[in-house]
Order: structure tokens, then sequence, then C-alpha cells
């Protein structure tokens, strides 16, 4: 299998994510403090009262490429951030499941499809807002979708008509991009990616 190593950067430096703020300790309900513990490097979220350390980690976020007979299905959105707006199907992975089954559990959802043949495209790591995007290339198991509750619209769309203007997400965008190149290569590498967001980009 190939790979594809780039570091895509929206500034001249890299933007490190700034950490989700806590206050009370979710197992005791007492005030935390920021400190290394022992053994560690790095500042954490502590409860001194019942010893319990507070880890924040990036979350996975699953998402598909669903192709039928040449064209694309993309999902506007009907919830914010980002409404009105296309994307791809994709979503937070749950507990329990895999990055492929959360992808297609998703797509379901969004769409209203059922994909099959999936395939690993892409790993897109976004440090800023602490997330990582694991997209599969899929087929749709039948020419069958509707809007799910998150989505106004549902479309399969060609290259030429693919709303650019309107994708919600930048790592939507590079997905499709890198996408079609690769259709215009006949190669299909899984890419592996950094965004490093600007800062003044919400």
């Amino acid at each position: 299998m190939a790979f594809t190593i780039i570091f895509k950067y929206y500034s001249e430096q890299p933007v490190y994510p700034f950490k989700n703020q806590m206050i009370y300790c979710s197992n005791c309900g007492t005030r935390v403090i920021e400190k290394v513990p022992a053994g560690d490097n790095r500042q954490r979220y502590v409860c001194d009262a019942c010893e319990t350390i507070h880890y924040q980690n990036p979350k996975i976020v699953a998402g598909c490429v669903p192709v039928w007979e040449n064209r694309l299905l993309l999902c506007r959105r009907a919830i914010e951030p980002r409404y009105g707006l296309w994307t791809l199907p994709a979503g937070f992975m749950e507990n329990g499941e895999s990055t492929e089954q959360a992808a297609a559990r998703e797509t379901q959802e969004e769409a209203g499809a059922v994909v099959k043949d999936m395939a690993l495209y892409g790993v897109f790591s976004i440090p800023q807002i602490n997330q990582v995007y694991m997209m599969f290339r899929a087929q749709l198991a039948a020419e069958d979708y509707h809007a799910g509750a998150e989505s106004l619209d549902v479309r399969l769309f060609h290259e030429h008509e693919i709303p650019w203007d309107e994708l919600a997400f930048p790592v939507v965008k590079l997905t499709l991009e890198r996408y079609y190149n690769d259709i215009k290569n006949s190669h299909f590498p899984v890419h592996v990616e950094d965004i490093f967001r600007h800062p003044a980009r919400k």
C-alpha cells in the first residue's frame, strides 16, 4: 500500500491547539488544577481530592467519499457549524466501533446511503482543533439515498458540478482535490496529511 505524507499549512507557522478548559472533576466534582503528574511530561487537569488525572485526547472523525457511476455523494449540512454548506458524510467515531464502521454509519445517518468496498483513503490531522479525519473511498451499494436528520439535501455530483465555493470545511476540499487528482493519475495512494489552520480562520 502506497502512502503520501504532506504537511499543508494555512499559515507560515503551525498553530497549536488550545485545550478544552476543565474546571471540575467529572469523577468527584472537586475543582481541578493543572500540573504535570508524576512520570508525565506535560500539564494535565488533575484532581487532588480523588487523584484522577483527566487526559484530553484528539477526536476521531470518520467519513466516506461515496461514489456512484463516477459521481460523488455530498450532503448539505442542516446543523452548525457551516449550516447550509456541502460536505462529505462524516462524523465522530463512537465507542465500540471501528473507523470503517463509523464511516459507514455516518454515511447512512447523514445521507441515507449504504456503502460497500470501503478502502482507507486519507488520514488528515488538524492539530488546532484536536481532530483526526479518517476518510474511506467507497461505492454506493445502490442509487438509493436521502437527507438524514443532519442534512438539508443530498446529491450526486460530477466533478464539474462540485460546489467548490460552498464546501463546509478545508478537509473536505482537500479530500476532493486529492480524489480528482488521483482519478487523473489512475492511482489511489493513502494520503497522510497535516492541516495547520490559519489562526484567523474559524
